[in-house]
């Protein structure tokens, strides 16, 4: 038990110069009953364990089922959600139990871009208004320099700088994201949360949107933590990808590592699902279909959190011993928790489901 501790703290190598560290961070939400003298009975495990880091200038992508984790693992980051446990550094500096005024300052340097780009903006208010809120409330200029301020936000975002008095339902929906990112850079933030923000767009436009980011970060050095289901989108903008399930992190990997030799069958079954656009490699290639549901986060699997799932399962070790998030074979920043990784990809369906011996030998990373 000792060895497996040992092994999965050796999972986050820190070098003492990353923007983000989040170490063993917990969100869990009770489950009450009772209406008067409500009593705690059991909690949802939204978060439960998440370590990774972050470098400045890099784009983190987070994918992983609906429910998995990926939303309030980034509002506890933003601090909008209260962490239960673990552990957030912010350029060196430990912000998991700031108060709201202490993390003011750190405000200005953590921004958000939001999945609905109607929903997260206030119908009531112009967009100058909303793009300049922040402004107002860090006091970062007069009026006139903040309208000027907003005019050339709008303008480096592909909108005119005309639109300051016109109100969110004037624009469509790629124009409205365009508003919400023209907010999030308002006050000249290192690190920026996107939590899926074009998955509410069609095609077209989250291509104009994806590129709208990747060139903001080239020109303003800024660090992306990207979430979003699209895996295809995902590789598009993003330089290391994190995959988790079931409120854990199940596979680490840099881009082109976890896309040509995923490790857990968890990351390989999300890599068969995703269309391919040439028909003849797509009709040559099986889809892995995982059975059953995904398992309640109240009521977590013991040991591996995937094994009532996994095509690999072997009885007496997945459901037994929970395996280390620690490298797997490959790159030694290509990290998966599992006992039996996928020795190569890609698979047949009877290779998937037959738990080699090669991918068994553990090694800390």
């Amino acid at each position: 038990m000792a060895m497996q501790e040992e092994m999965r703290q050796t999972a986050l190598e820190l070098t003492g110069d990353e923007l983000l560290v989040a170490q063993d961070l917990k969100k869990y939400f009770p489950v009450t009953r009772g209406i008067v003298f409500q009593k705690e009975v059991a909690s949802v495990k939204a978060v439960d364990g998440v370590s990774f880091a972050l470098h400045e200038g890099e784009t983190l992508g987070v994918v992983g089922e609906s429910g998995c984790g990926k939303s309030t693992m980034a509002r506890c980051i933003m601090k909008l959600l209260e962490p239960t446990g673990g552990k957030i550094t912010f350029r060196g500096q430990d912000i998991t139990k700031l108060s709201r005024a202490e993390m003011r300052p750190f405000r200005r340097e953590m921004m958000m871009i939001f999945q609905d780009p109607y929903a997260s903006l206030n119908p009531r208010k112009r967009v100058g208004f909303i793009v300049a809120e922040a402004l107002q409330v860090h006091k970062l200029g007069t009026d006139a320099e903040i309208k000027r301020r907003v005019q050339e936000l709008l303008e480096v975002v592909g909108l005119n700088p005309e639109h300051y008095n016109r109100f969110p339902h004037e624009f469509s929906g790629g124009q409205r994201q365009r508003i919400g990112v023209a907010r999030a850079l308002a006050v000249n933030p290192k690190l920026i949360v996107c939590d899926e923000p074009v998955s509410a767009l069609d095609v077209s436009v989250q291509a104009q949107i994806l590129n709208l980011l990747k060139d903001l970060q080239r020109d303003f050095n800024l660090t992306y933590i990207f979430i979003a289901h699209d895996l295809n989108v995902v590789r598009h903008i993003s330089d290391r990808v994190m995959v988790m399930y079931l409120g854990q992190v199940v596979e680490t990997a840099d881009r082109n590592s976890l896309y040509q030799e995923p490790k857990h069958p968890y990351t390989g079954a999300l890599l068969s699902a995703v269309p391919v656009p040439d028909p003849t490699v797509g009709r040559g290639r099986k889809r892995i279909v995982l059975e059953g549901d995904v398992p309640s986060p109240m009521n977590p699997p013991s040991a591996c959190r995937f094994h009532p799932r996994c095509p690999r399962f072997v009885e007496g070790r997945c459901d037994v011993e929970e395996p280390a998030l620690i490298n797997r074979g490959g790159p030694a920043s290509h990290t998966a928790k599992c006992h039996f990784p996928l020795e190569r990809w890609p698979l047949t369906e009877a290779e998937m489901r037959t738990a080699g011996t090669a991918g068994t030998t553990e090694t800390a990373a």
